[in-house]
């Protein structure tokens, strides 16, 4: 590997983990969450993260060896579509964890307001 790809890929690689940092910070936001739990999401996160990674190196190595050959397209489909769904899945379940943080978040608002309004009539 060439030293510039070896940079930018330990650039991308660096990139990924302030994602999956960013994602911990936001769980530990959130005060509804329990421990198990928390550990639980960090790390489909991280497994998402890491398997939507993988699958677009292989499917960009994959169509970087492809010709115009009707025999390589033929031999190669099959997996480009695989790393494709991959791909696909691991976004899936990044929107899945997003809309489960979403109503833990509504939620903990709910909770809030419900509380100031008994603390408004308790006085």
């Amino acid at each position: 590997m060439t030293s510039k790809k070896l940079d930018k890929a330990l650039d991308k690689s660096s990139k990924l983990q302030k994602n999956v940092d960013n994602f911990k910070e936001l769980l530990d936001s959130l005060s509804d969450l329990d421990d198990k739990r928390r550990m639980l999401w960090k790390e489909i996160y991280q497994n998402a993260v890491d398997d939507r990674e993988r699958a677009a190196i292989l499917f960009t190595n994959a169509t970087m060896t492809m010709d115009n050959s009707t025999v390589t397209h033929t031999t190669l489909g099959t997996t480009l579509t695989k790393y494709l769904e991959r791909m696909s899945k691991s976004n899936e379940q990044i929107l899945r964890l997003a809309e489960m943080i979403v109503k833990l978040e509504e939620r903990e608002a709910k909770l809030d307001a419900d509380d100031l309004y008994s603390q408004m009539h308790i006085e």
